[in-house]
C-alpha cells in the first residue's frame, strides 16, 4: 500500500515546480518578449521641435540570436532622429556578427556609444548567487573580444565614441552637448578627462550658454541641452554629470534587475545605483541639482544565464519635448 505524501512533501513539491515554471517562463518566453517602453522628457527650450531619441542597451549579441536582431532592425522604422547605445553590444567572441546585422537599419542617423566591460570581455560562467554580495568584479579567465573591430563599426554608421570624451550635435535645430565615460564597472571611467573634453568643448563654442554670462541677447545665445551617457549608472558618474550641468542622464548595465519581484522590482543592480531606480526613467538628484535618469533594462543577457523574471528585455524611445 502506497503511503500518502505529508504536507511538508507536498509543499516542497509544490514550490519546486513554481520553480521549474518560473525559470522555463523567463528563460523559454520573456527573455524574448522584446519591449519598446516610451516616455517623454521636458528638456527641450521653448518652441523647439521634438527630437525622438532611440536608447539601446546591453545587446549581449551572439551570432545565432536572430529574433532579437530582426527585432532591433524593426527599430528603424520608428525614425529616430538619435540614437544613443550604452554599451554591452557583444556576448560573444562571433558577437559582432549578430550586432551588424541588427543594427545595419540606423546607418546615417546621427549616434553616439559608450563601452561596457561585456565590448572589452566574454562571458564566463557565475554563481547568480554572488550578485547579492555587492557588484560582480572581473573574471580572470574571460575572453578578450575584438572591441576595435565594434568601434570600426559604430564609426561607419556615424556614430561618435564617448568614452571619456565630449561633443555636440545639432538634431531638429536644437544644439545638443553630449560627454560620457569609459565602462565604470571596470574602473575604466575618467572623470578628469571628461572634465577638460568638456571645458574643450565649451570653449570651442562661442554661442553657449555659458559663453555671455552677462549678455542676454538671443542672437548671441543658444540653449544648448546637456546629455550624459555612461554603460551602468554609479552615483560617482551620476553625481559628476550633473554637476556639469547635465539635464538628461543615459545608462544600461543593470538589466533592471534582470530577476524581479512582481510589486517588489530589482533584487540586485550590480552596482550601488538605488534598487528603486535600476530602470526606467526617474530624477537623479545631487545637491541642489538634478537631471532626468533614463536606465535601460537592456535587450539582453549573458549566455550563461539566460532568463528573465517580471523584466522583459526593452528598447526606449525617449521623445525630448520643451519643458513647461
Amino acid at each position: 500500500m502506497t503511503r500518502s505524501l505529508t504536507p511538508v512533501a507536498r509543499i516542497a513539491i509544490a514550490i519546486g515546480a513554481a520553480g521549474a515554471a518560473a525559470f522555463a517562463w523567463g528563460s523559454l518566453v520573456e527573455r524574448r518578449r522584446f519591449t519598446l517602453r516610451q516616455v517623454q522628457v521636458p528638456v527641450l527650450p521653448a518652441g523647439a521641435e521634438p527630437i525622438r531619441v532611440l536608447h539601446l542597451s546591453d545587446l549581449h549579441m551572439a551570432p545565432w540570436q536572430r529574433d532579437k536582431q530582426e527585432w532591433v532592425r524593426s527599430l528603424a522604422t520608428l525614425r529616430p532622429d538619435l540614437v544613443v547605445d550604452t554599451g554591452d553590444n557583444l556576448g560573444h567572441r562571433r558577437g559582432i556578427e549578430g550586432v551588424r546585422h541588427a543594427l545595419a537599419p540606423f546607418r546615417g542617423i546621427p549616434g553616439v556609444f559608450v563601452n561596457g566591460s561585456n565590448d572589452y570581455f566574454g562571458p564566463v560562467i557565475k554563481n547568480p548567487l554572488s550578485y547579492f554580495g555587492g557588484p560582480s568584479g572581473p573574471a580572470s579567465q574571460a575572453e578578450h573580444l575584438d572591441i576595435a573591430e565594434l568601434h570600426g563599426f559604430f564609426a561607419d554608421l556615424g556614430w561618435t565614441d564617448l568614452d571619456n570624451a565630449a561633443t555636440s550635435l545639432e538634431v531638429r535645430g536644437t544644439h545638443l552637448e553630449f560627454f560620457g565615460v569609459d565602462d565604470p564597472h571596470r574602473g575604466f571611467d575618467r572623470l578628469d578627462r571628461v572634465a577638460a573634453a568638456i571645458d574643450d568643448l565649451r570653449a570651442e563654442d562661442p554661442f553657449g550658454d555659458d559663453m555671455w554670462p552677462d549678455r542676454g541677447s538671443a542672437l548671441e545665445r543658444r540653449a544648448t541641452v546637456t546629455i550624459g551617457v555612461s554603460h551602468a549608472p554609479y552615483r560617482r558618474v551620476l553625481n559628476s554629470f550633473v554637476n556639469h550641468g547635465a539635464q538628461l542622464l543615459l545608462a544600461g548595465h543593470t538589466h533592471g534587475g534582470q530577476v524581479c519581484l512582481p510589486g517588489f522590482g530589482a533584487l540586485v543592480t550590480n552596482c550601488d545605483i538605488p534598487r528603486e531606480q535600476a530602470s526606467g526613467l526617474s530624477v537623479w538628484r545631487h545637491g541642489l541639482r538634478s537631471a532626468y535618469l533614463n536606465v535601460s533594462a537592456g535587450l539582453g543577457t549573458s549566455i550563461y544565464a539566460p532568463v528573465r523574471f517580471a523584466c522583459p528585455p526593452e528598447a526606449t524611445l525617449l521623445t525630448l519635448v520643451p519643458v513647461g
